[in-house]
């Protein structure tokens, strides 16, 4: 999830009285950071390679991938190690979606009462595939202070319109002061209980965009977490329309 402007002490001095009062300029802010933060990772089209490392009290592996995205609408993502898992491909339409599996020459598509089944057993599940909605226009927002705010960062708190299929009560992250980049954000369910965290680390610079190349899940109802880190990315780049096909989820390669 993202963009964010500090406000200059001088400027508000100078002009304090010339201004609606502080509620009305903390807003204007908000709305410049919820979109940055809304845009960090979006674009007209984009290709990388990403990891995605699992963590379980029981177990661990690590995944590689290519993917592909246009716009908000599509997603593809085909798995090109462990030997075990490549091939394995996922296909996104929209609020559609279908896996193809390798092993048994199958595509099947995802219903939806397995949307908020767990991808590839990471802590990431189908529906995060899916989502399409955005924090700008879908969520009503403001600048909170946490107890547990550090200095630094600014928080927002995010709550989702009324009638929209948006499985979370509410959603509070945190930003950098001087850039807007985000650090962490917290998931909550209608009744108000934290169900997950994501961290957000390991800034970095990919095809002339800044953001986290680091982004850790942790679920709050169980142990372990997955980590998903880019190794590469590339935006607004001409993608193949035949990429997001059912013929080329079954390509498996």
């Amino acid at each position: 999830m993202n963009q964010f402007k500090n406000l200059a002490l001088l400027l508000i001095i100078t002009i304090f009285l010339a201004t609606p009062p502080a509620e009305s300029q903390q807003n204007a802010d908000v709305n410049e950071i919820v979109e940055k933060v809304d845009e960090l990772f979006r674009s007209k089209s984009s290709q990388g390679r990403v990891e995605m490392e699992i963590i379980t009290p029981h177990w661990e592996r690590t995944l590689k991938m290519n993917i592909w995205t246009q716009g908000m609408d599509k997603t593809f993502i085909r798995i090109t190690e462990p030997p075990k898992e490549k091939g394995v491909a996922t296909l996104r339409i929209e609020n559609e979606m279908w896996n193809y599996l390798p092993k048994t020459n199958k595509v099947i598509k995802v219903p939806p009462s397995m949307m908020m089944s767990s991808w590839m057993g990471s802590d990431f599940n189908n529906d995060d595939l899916v989502d399409e909605f955005s924090l700008l226009e879908d969520y009503s927002y403001k600048i909170i202070n946490p107890d547990d705010a550090e200095p630094g960062f600014i928080y927002v708190k995010c709550v989702p319109k009324q009638g929209l299929p948006i499985v979370w009560g509410k959603v509070v992250f945190a930003v950098r002061e001087e850039d807007y980049i985000p650090v962490i954000e917290k998931y909550y369910d209608e009744k108000g209980k934290l169900m997950r965290v994501m961290h957000f680390k390991e800034i970095k610079t990919f095809d002339n965009r800044t953001i986290p190349s680091v982004m850790e899940l942790i679920p709050q109802n169980e142990e372990g977490k997955t980590v998903l880190r880019y190794l590469d990315l590339k935006f607004n780049i001409n993608v193949d329309e035949d990429i997001f096909s059912l013929r080329n989820l079954r390509a498996g390669m």
